[in-house]
């Protein structure tokens, strides 16, 4: 049994050290060479730091120091906190604070010699002691033998350390971070390296930016197994069906908007992916109809449609549809069933009053449930207790330690349809645009922080391009939308920011005094029309 995500590519390093591990463009990385510079990498982390650091933000992307730089930590047995670097630089500098980083670990934007022009700048958080400021390693590329850095030995993390955390949006205005463990990854790994016939050979597509979770299957089921990581450029990433046809996939993964986009640029054409033996889609629902399309495009591909939140550990749930689509089941909201959790996890579906329901808010506990989010205030609430007996559930008050009796609160709103799971909505305001999580009420806190704001509320509003997109609403006296949108983006990524902002008198509400957001929605319509 493998200990942690290194030990599962150094297994593929010692068995397969000349097969190519990693693509990107015209750059190619075998496996000795690929743990070369994750060696080297560590070594100058180690230098940087004065010892193994502990949690590492990593601000690259798509290139041999991203990759590179994700293994040395791992290697170290430290914890990878992705940042990414589109994002604007506050909200690296609060995911530094929240995360207690002891550095990070930088790529020059436009990979110009390392201390140059061009490292993303990156404030110092703001810290109790402000002469304490977070060390920031720029590197533009993985260090050689001639810069006499030699691979330090192996960190010792075991399946109850940390190896990555994530932050995803927050209700109370600030990102939330979720630690996994490599024990939760290790039971992952150990499922779908088998399910989708993975080794040498295979051709792994990595769409997912590294802040993404689901990109850590791109890279652990494919360094796990032998297999080829091949990375997209952004501009690969504006024609996927040309690239992965080009690339000679025999893997896809992505989220189901990808094919929305792929079919209005009309590249979906039949027969247009022949190389492609599993395509995988998860992050959002997915549709009969994004399905019936990619099917006809990949006709040699098994099409499977996954599920899972963060804390879930990537994904938890499958669905693999028949070949012929004439066999596919066809629930009455059109989307494709998620199916059912992976063997190993436990689920219910709970009613409103937390007993066993065929209808209800999906609730699963096992091996790849997290621990519990890094700051323990945000556990309140989002697990819970199960009386089998009596059917009673006791949600968790945050006092106490959590155990893993205790079962994760999706939110998801989940139906039983003749025996598969089929996924219908949220029990609260988070929603999914292009993949990326977001809690409406984060958006809305940092709105009403704004001078002038008295109240403000977030739409998703039904979008033809992006499926959902959103749209703000604020109360107050002499608000100019273009400042409040400025200031917006200088906290938030792009895939948060609310399309418009209108500014009205009153917000509508119902008859308990709560914000009307339907009537809201239709307000702002109104307006538009």
């Amino acid at each position: 049994m493998k200990q942690n995500l290194y030990e599962w590519f150094a297994a593929s390093v010692a068995e397969f050290p000349d097969r190519t591990a990693l693509e990107i463009g015209a750059e190619r990385l075998t496996y000795r060479e690929l743990d070369e510079a994750a060696g080297r990498i560590a070594a100058r982390l180690l230098t940087a730091n004065g010892g193994v650091p502990r949690r590492v933000g990593l601000l690259a992307e798509r290139s041999v120091v991203a990759y590179a730089g994700y293994l040395a930590v791992q290697l170290l047995g430290g914890t990878v906190v992705p940042l990414n670097p589109a994002f604007p630089s506050a909200r690296h500098a609060a995911i530094v604070t929240a995360g207690g980083l002891d550095l990070v670990l930088a790529e020059p934007v436009d990979g110009r010699a390392e201390g140059g022009a061009g490292v993303p700048e990156l404030p110092a958080p703001e810290l109790p002691a402000p002469e304490l400021p977070v060390p920031v390693l720029p590197l533009a590329h993985p260090p050689t033998a001639a810069d006499g850095y030699e691979p330090p030995p192996r960190g010792r993390a075991g399946p109850e350390s940390v190896a990555y955390v994530l932050f995803t949006s927050g209700s109370t205005g600030a990102p939330k971070g979720v630690p996994i463990r490599h024990g939760n990854v290790g039971a992952y790994l150990e499922h779908v390296v088998a399910r989708y016939d993975l080794g040498p050979g295979s051709r792994l597509s990595q769409t997912f930016d590294l802040t993404f979770d689901l990109s850590v299957f791109d890279l652990f089921a494919a360094w796990g197994s032998g297999a080829t990581l091949v990375v997209p450029t952004r501009r690969d990433l504006l024609a996927p069906v040309r690239w992965a046809a080009e690339a000679e996939l025999t893997h896809w993964f992505s989220v189901p908007s990808m094919v929305s986009y792929a079919r209005r640029m009309r590249a979906l054409r039949p027969g247009s992916l022949p190389t492609l033996r599993w395509s995988l889609f998860c992050g959002e629902p997915l549709t009969l109809q994004q399905a019936e399309a990619w099917a006809a495009a990949a006709p040699h591909s098994t099409l499977e449609n996954l599920y899972g939140p963060t804390e879930l550990t990537i994904s938890c749930a499958e669905f693999r549809l028949p070949r012929e689509p004439a066999s596919w089941p066809r629930p009455a909201n059109g989307t494709v069933p998620i199916g059912a959790p992976y063997p190993g996890l436990e689920h219910l579906l709970l009613d409103q009053e937390g007993r066993p329901a065929e209808e209800g808010e999906l609730v699963v506990r096992g091996p790849q449930r997290f621990p519990g989010y890094l700051d323990p205030l945000n556990d309140a609430g989002r697990f819970l207790l199960h009386d089998a007996a009596t059917g009673a559930s006791v949600p968790y008050s945050g006092e106490g330690p959590l155990t893993p009796e205790h079962w994760y609160r999706t939110g998801d709103r989940v139906a039983r349809r003749d025996g598969l799971l089929v996924h219908l909505g949220r029990t609260d305001q988070q929603v999914k645009v292009r993949g990326y999580r977001i809690e409406l009420g984060e958006i809305e806190a940092l709105l009403r922080a704004r001078p002038g704001v008295r109240d403000a509320v977030v739409l998703a509003v039904p979008d033809p391009r992006a499926g959902l997109s959103l749209e703000a609403v604020c109360t107050g006296r002499d608000l100019r939308p273009e400042l409040i949108m400025s200031d917006l983006r200088s906290r938030l990524p792009e895939y948060m920011l609310p399309r418009r902002i209108a500014v009205l008198d009153e917000l509508p509400l119902n008859t308990n005094g709560k914000i009307d957001r339907q009537a809201a929605a239709a307000m702002i319509a109104d307006r538009r029309d």
